[in-house]
């Protein structure tokens, strides 16, 4: 589903992609903190009907687990920032983006990068809403 939000006062429109990572969903860690699978526990923000599922999608920052990965950071609590997603989502000028897989880097709870730099291409929507991701990442789709 893809919300229109009220333009900004730069005059763009927003997107709101299709949110489809639920608690429990595995993500690959995509920069160079030596995490290699994250486990989303719960979104930050997310504002949903009594006893629902938190779901989350590209640019939406998360809390998670740290499942595979260098044995200092495994079993620990991260937040994430969630770049590209598996799920189609369509943009305002009509065009449908999906990616090979569900990927996010760690960022701290105020919103900046652990990591030096980031693997693989990264979302606009993700790239736009967290600029400091976009700076370390090499490829934005």
């Amino acid at each position: 589903m893809v919300i229109k939000m009220p333009s900004s006062s730069s005059g763009a429109s927003t997107v709101v992609p299709t949110k489809t990572l639920s608690q429990g969903a595995r993500l690959e860690c995509a920069d160079n903190t030596g995490a290699k699978e994250l486990n989303l526990i719960s979104v930050v923000g997310y504002k949903g009907t009594r006893r629902r599922m938190s779901r989350a999608g590209v640019g939406d920052m998360f809390v998670a687990s740290v499942k595979k990965g260098k044995p200092e950071l495994r079993k620990q609590i991260v937040h994430g920032v969630v770049i590209r997603q598996k799920k189609e989502y369509r943009r305002l000028n009509g065009m449908r983006v999906k990616f090979e897989d569900n990927a996010s880097v760690l960022v701290s709870s105020e919103g900046e990068p652990q990591g030096s730099e980031v693997t693989g291409p990264i979302a606009r929507e993700a790239a736009e809403r967290w600029p400091q991701v976009a700076g370390i990442s090499t490829i934005i789709v």
